[in-house]
């Protein structure tokens, strides 16, 4: 049996129903914090352009964009993707280092919006697509993430497996979506040397990919059916020593989504270990900028090939140094997303910061990687003594969690430009999304950007 076929049979077979309480209460938490991402992302300039020209283009009125309006579900996924990735407080799986909920949750909302769906069927989707996407993300990381945006790649298979299963498609049909998303996986990293915006194209267009993918098998339009792992495949191709065995490991026994960790940071998440060990050096122990001579961060192979840029000179590049989120923490005691600022960015006492931090590899916390995302942060104090923190968990992973009520924050002040009473009742809303019995009223709560 092919890779594709087994993971059409899981979902084919797996229902509401079939989902585990606690697996339920964690999809709606990550539907929730997807949406405070998007609505605090629908006005960013990248988000503009892409909404732009998607009514240049025109579209059926069909599914609602978060940036007010409506067009086509294609493109209603597209902007709704872009925007939901751009503020860098998406959510992200450690394994498969993959950000689910920026390609997965605009092609399901789409999807189920133009075809009336359930709550509980969105919830459902949303927990497939996860699934999935982390299983693939698995199977190649991490040699794939040295030239590849993993969410964008998997995360196109992903939005593929979502829709697939809103749209009722049998397995022979889901096979072929699965073989067409594949041969549409993109997103390289090259964008982080120039602080481009093509990593908001990554998430619009792998949720609008994906979404493609599935449209189309439900018309008989035919796919590789080894896409996985066939000879010219997405494994042969894209990873150096790929594992199929991590696709089909306890396949609709454990649902991964409950894996998946929770931004607090408005940074890539590599900065967040650090970061926190800052804000604990500083909160928990004491140790004030005014003690500190220099602080030397320990990090694993990615952290040095995403984040170390010691002299960012856009705001978005601040939020990919982790020099400049450090310094931002020790400086501002905080790295949230009213921090990152064209302010904070010159900010004199931050940049004579910049120069106090030393970025390296720890072969201990490489090692650990990517199962775990750990730090290190030594001190040397005006004194001259060192004094040595480390974390193996930033905050907001499973084993380290944020509450729903943290969440529930979270979304209020991602989504601070709308009335209170609405945003309270949207977040009542989609906590108990098993009820809604029309996703057509998901977007009932929006107060639109202008």
């Amino acid at each position: 049996m092919s890779l594709s076929k087994a993971l059409a049979g899981f979902i084919v077979q797996t229902s509401y129903p079939d989902l585990p309480e606690e697996v339920v209460s964690f999809t709606k938490l990550c539907i929730l914090d997807w949406l405070g991402s998007a609505l605090a992302g629908a006005d960013k300039p990248p988000i503009a352009m892409i909404d732009g020209l998607v009514k240049e283009w025109g579209g059926a009125g069909q599914a609602t964009l978060v940036t007010g309006g409506k067009s086509s579900i294609a493109h209603a996924a597209l902007v709704n993707g872009a925007a939901s990735h751009v503020v860098e407080l998406d959510d992200i799986h450690k394994s498969s280092i993959i950000h689910a909920a920026t390609v997965v949750i605009p092609a399901a909302v789409a999807v189920a919006e133009t075809l009336h769906k359930s709550g509980a069927d969105l919830i459902a989707a949303v927990a497939i697509g996860y699934d999935v996407c982390f299983r693939i993300g698995e199977a190649v990381s991490p040699s794939h993430y040295r030239y590849w945006h993993n969410t964008a790649t998997c995360g196109t298979f992903g939005a593929a497996a979502a829709t697939a299963k809103l749209l009722e498609l049998n397995e022979e049909q889901i096979v072929h979506a699965l073989g067409n998303a594949g041969t549409q996986a993109a997103g390289l990293w090259e964008f982080i040397e120039d602080g481009a915006m093509s990593k908001q194209l990554h998430t619009g267009k792998a949720a609008m990919n994906g979404l493609l993918a599935s449209c189309l098998a439900q018309k008989g339009f035919t796919g590789p059916s080894k896409i996985l792992e066939g000879e010219r495949g997405f494994f042969s191709s894209m990873s150096e020593n790929p594992d199929a065995s991590r696709i089909t490991y306890r396949l609709g026994q454990v649902y991964k989504i409950v894996e998946n960790s929770f931004k607090i940071h408005a940074s890539c998440r590599h900065t967040h270990p650090a970061v926190d060990l800052v804000l604990q050096m500083v909160q928990k122990h004491g140790v004030t900028k005014e003690k500190i001579a220099r602080l030397r961060v320990g990090g694993y192979q990615s952290v040095l090939a995403i984040t170390d840029n010691p002299n960012p000179d856009t705001v978005y590049a601040a939020k990919f140094s982790a020099q400049f989120c450090v310094a931002m923490a020790l400086v501002r005691g905080r790295a949230g997303l009213t921090d990152f600022t064209e302010e904070a960015l010159w900010d004199p006492e931050i940049h004579a910061w910049l120069e106090k931090v030393e970025l390296s590899l720890d072969p201990e916390v490489d090692r650990a990687y990517p199962e775990k995302w750990g730090s290190t942060l030594e001190i040397l104090t005006t004194e001259g003594k060192t004094i040595r923190f480390a974390t193996e968990y930033p905050k907001g992973d499973p084993e380290n969690p944020v509450t729903a009520e943290e969440l529930a924050m979270k979304f209020h002040q991602l989504a601070g430009h709308i009335d209170e009473t609405r945003r309270k009742a949207w977040v009542l809303q989609l906590l108990n999304l098993e009820h809604l019995s029309d996703t057509a009223d998901f977007w009932s709560e929006r107060s639109y950007v202008s």
